[in-house]
């Protein structure tokens, strides 16, 4: 049985996870302990992995249950948009960039200097999308230039 206060169980207020439907659970649940540190504090049905100050909780898709009836759980297929993705911030980007891909991560790109911060992405063993970032210039008031059409 896992140690209560390793599991996302506030005694007061709330706590925020992530909830990741995953192909593999193993393949998952060991990507993200040792890509990112963490500590695996159940590892089935569903895994959870904490990180830092956060968890990541995984279980395969499904179809409608009582509580969620008209939702199918499904991981992302090869070349679905983006709706959403996890933003991981770090202390030392270079550090970190460094370690994952000695541990097999594959990043889209190396960091990459935004201005307000160094930012790259990876993606996981089901295609989730984990942005990296490590923030630089908004310490001192410098942002990044507005996204073409947007705000």
């Amino acid at each position: 049985m896992a140690d209560r206060t390793d599991l996302p169980y506030p005694t007061e207020g709330l706590v925020v996870t992530h909830f990741l439907t995953v192909r593999d659970v193993a393949v998952s649940r060991d990507f993200y302990a040792d890509i990112f540190g963490g500590q695996v504090v159940l590892a089935e049905n569903p895994a959870i992995v904490k990180i830092a100050n956060g968890w990541i909780i995984m279980n395969p898709g499904g179809g409608p249950t009582p509580d969620k009836p008209d939702v199918t759980l499904t991981p992302p297929q090869p070349g679905d948009p983006v709706s959403a993705f996890l933003n991981v911030r770090v202390a030392d980007i270079a550090a970190f960039h460094e370690a994952a891909v000695a541990k097999g991560a594959q990043f889209l790109t190396k960091p990459l200097d935004r201005k307000a911060e160094l930012r790259c992405y990876l993606r996981d063993p089901d295609g989730y999308l984990v942005e990296i970032g490590q923030a630089t210039g908004m310490l001192a008031g410098i942002y990044a230039d507005p996204t073409p059409g947007g705000e």
